[in-house]
Order: C-alpha cells, then sequence, then structure tokens
C-alpha cells in the first residue's frame, strides 16, 4: 500500500469498533501518523496503553465542534470519518443529537478537511439509510446527502463514501448479546426468526473503506456485497456451537426495526455500477434545470430490484459457524 507511505491519517470516532479495526490492519503500516479523533477520553486511554505506538496521535475533541475537528486535521492526508450516533433506540428518543452529530457533525468534518485540503475523506454510511424508518436511518440518509452535495464543489479534496449492513459482534450488535445470554445460561431473545440481516465482518467493513479509499471519485458510494441470514439460523447456529441447552424465545419485532436490511434501493441499482464484489453508486451530478426531468429516463431499467438481506447469498449453517469462528466465536471461548 505504497499510497500510505510517509502519511498522515485521521480516524474520527476513532475509539470505536471501525477505528480499532483499522489499528490492526494500518499501524505496522507506513503511514507516518494515526490521529484518533473521539470524545471518550476513557477509551483513548485505553488504546495509548493497549497499543503503546508512537505513530498514534490522540485528540479529544467532537465532531459538532468546528474548532476541534479544524485543529486536528491540521497537516492530515486522509479522513476516515466514523463518529456517529449508531443506536436506533437513542437516536428515536433524542433524534436532534442524531442530526447534530450524524448530520452538522458531517458538515463539520468536510469542511475542516477542505479548508485543511486533506487529500480524500471517506464518510461512513449504515444501510439503515436506504429507505430509512428510524431516526438513526434518516440521519445518516441526509448524512449521505451531505457529502454528496460538498463532493460536488470542493475542489482539491475528494470526499466519497461506503455503506455496509451490520457488522458483526461490533459493540451493541446481536452475537455478543447472544453469546452472553448463552453463558448466563438464559434464554435467547429473537425478536423476529425470520429476521434477516447481512453478515459482515470488521475486516469485511475495513476493506470497504479501503476499496473506496483506492477506487472512488468524488460522490461515490460503495457497497460490498455480503452474504446474510435470518436471525433465528443464528440463534440456533450459536446453540449448536456452544452446546447449549437454552431455549430461543420469539419477543417480538422492535420499535423502528426493519424485517429485511436493504444496501441499494431499486432506484439507486438501476444506476449503480456492478465491480464484482462490491456496487459504486455514482453521484448524481445533474444541475437544478428541471427541464430534463421530464425528457429523460432509465428506460429497460424498470425491472431491478433493490438489493437487501432477503436477495443476497444466504449463508448454510456451515457458512455461518465457519464466519462465526473466524470472529472468535468457536465454541472454545
Amino acid at each position: 500500500m505504497k499510497f500510505l507511505n510517509n502519511k498522515t491519517l485521521l480516524i474520527t470516532g476513532g475509539t470505536g469498533s471501525f477505528g480499532n479495526a483499522v489499528l490492526k490492519k494500518f499501524l505496522s503500516s507506513d503511514l507516518k501518523e494515526i490521529r484518533i479523533f473521539s470524545r471518550d477520553e476513557k477509551k483513548q486511554h485505553d488504546m495509548r496503553v493497549e497499543y503503546n505506538n508512537p505513530k498514534l496521535k490522540f485528540y479529544i475533541g467532537d465532531v459538532r465542534d468546528y474548532q476541534s475537528i479544524l485543529e486536528a486535521s491540521r497537516d492530515v492526508d486522509y479522513v476516515f470519518h466514523s463518529a456517529a450516533l449508531k443506536q436506533v433506540p437513542s437516536c428515536e428518543f433524542y433524534p436532534i443529537q442524531a442530526v447534530k452529530t450524524n448530520v452538522l457533525g458531517t458538515e463539520n468534518v468536510l469542511n475542516a478537511a477542505i479548508t485543511n485540503k486533506v487529500q480524500k475523506v471517506i464518510c461512513l454510511s449504515t444501510d439503515k439509510a436506504v429507505y430509512p424508518i428510524n431516526a438513526m436511518g434518516v440521519s445518516k440518509a441526509m448524512m449521505e446527502k451531505v457529502f454528496v452535495a460538498k463532493s460536488r464543489t470542493s475542489e482539491s479534496t475528494v470526499i466519497c463514501g461506503t455503506r455496509y449492513g451490520n457488522v458483526m459482534a461490533s459493540r451493541g450488535s446481536v452475537i455478543p448479546h447472544f453469546y452472553q445470554q448463552i453463558k448466563d445460561e438464559k434464554a435467547i431473545t429473537v425478536t423476529d426468526p425470520n429476521m434477516t440481516r447481512f453478515m459482515m465482518t470488521l475486516e469485511d467493513a475495513v476493506d470497504l473503506v479501503l476499496f473506496a479509499f483506492q477506487n472512488g471519485n468524488p460522490g461515490d458510494i460503495f457497497v460490498q456485497k455480503s452474504p446474510s441470514t435470518t436471525i433465528g439460523e443464528l440463534a440456533e447456529t450459536m446453540k449448536k456451537i456452544y452446546n447449549a441447552s437454552v431455549e430461543i424465545k420469539n419477543i417480538g419485532i422492535r420499535h423502528a426495526e426493519k424485517i429485511h436490511e436493504t444496501l441499494l434501493s431499486r432506484e439507486e441499482r438501476m444506476d449503480a455500477e456492478d465491480l464484482g464484489d462490491y456496487f459504486r453508486v455514482s453521484a448524481d451530478n445533474r444541475d437544478l434545470n428541471y427541464n430534463k426531468y421530464f425528457s429523460e429516463g432509465n428506460e429497460g431499467k424498470v425491472n431491478l430490484q433493490e438489493y437487501n438481506s432477503d436477495n443476497t447469498n444466504r449463508l448454510s449453517e456451515q457458512e455461518l459457524i465457519q464466519l462465526l469462528a473466524s470472529i472468535g466465536y468457536s465454541g472454545n471461548n
């Protein structure tokens, strides 16, 4: 990865699962410096002690505070923007907080990057931004609109993004929750056994960002083709892995939760570029001349479906067992 040689990378929200995964992949690279930007001094301290690497620098701040991100992004070459409010329930109860962090915070990051002439910014989004039904998804959908709009006018900074589904075993995800219930010999609580979710590892998430970094044009959104499983199959498989005798209890779908998650809307898929393991959704760079909307269309593409966790490749039980083992859930822990 010669493009990293002697460069400085800033990761917003860098104390989270994604930031730690990036460090494990890039800390031994030829990057000159990796900056971790977050508001959590305890997690920063823990990372400082764990990695004990002079290449790693820590910046206390908040994406809501423009001055703090402006200072952190000085002399930076690349930015991975992962800072966000990500929990669906908390965003439902405090939607304005989601707007302040996910929407206005993103604008602060981009404005600071442009001012400091950062070469490239990758913004991380989520499947919940597609056909959003909850405040977190709506705020992330607006975040995407913000960075695509900003990419049209940014001359020296390339801005693009990634969109991915649930990251397996990340903070707040269902796999460690099921594991803890099994360990405590409690019933595994399943909202709906037929609910499907994409299965993506943290390493996959980092690879997607790296792919976007190497191939992204201004305003692009990249999606990785990911397999899926049902929540019922996931619970049954984890019971089998740990030889558990606990029951599986269906508790019903939760507020603001989808049965299936969507990574590409039907409208996006009509224009998405298939890159093998990835899709590229290019920015719509038409201007505000509305006359063309009455005379131009996409004839022949009307039969394409959205890309969701129900119509993607479904993991077999053995494939799911192998995937869980790859992230540390093998029955030996």
